[in-house]
């Protein structure tokens, strides 16, 4: 299984702007820049749409490991914070935190506990920030 998705940019780091797509359409031309990055511009960021991606993903782990005790939540809400600092490599996403609010009528905090470590290790955006990259790069003309 394969996602995709685009991102376009035209001019210089500060002054230009670009978009981003998906192939599904939830994202269409949506703006980024410097400004958006960096600033307070309208638009988004990478560094959002990684935290608003492991705060998805880490949800639907939740979800699935809870299923795996029998327990079947009311609702989880998960908060997902991506820390982006500029280290001696450059700027980086040092951390990625997760806050999360689970009701569950009747929770076991014990399972709720295994639950929650295991949905971190498991979810697949907590594995790729560690992960292998491959690139293949054309220039035109």
């Amino acid at each position: 299984m394969q996602r995709t998705a685009n991102a376009q940019w035209k001019g210089g780091l500060k002054d230009g702007k670009g978009t981003i797509s998906t192939a599904s359409g939830t994202l269409s031309n949506t703006q980024y820049s410097f400004g958006t990055r960096f600033e307070s511009g309208k638009g988004t960021n990478p560094e959002e749409l990684i935290a608003a991606a492991h705060a998805g993903c880490f949800s639907m782990a939740l979800s699935a490991e809870l299923g795996k005790a029998s327990i079947t939540p009311e609702s989880i809400e998960t908060k997902c914070t991506v820390t982006f600092e500029k280290t001696d490599a450059g700027f980086t996403i040092t951390e990625s935190h997760l806050d999360v609010k689970a009701r569950i009528p009747g929770g076991n905090k014990a399972a709720f506990d295994k639950a929650t470590t295991d949905a971190k290790a498991g979810c697949p955006i907590s594995r790729v920030l560690n992960t292998k990259i491959t690139l293949a790069a054309t220039l035109g003309d």
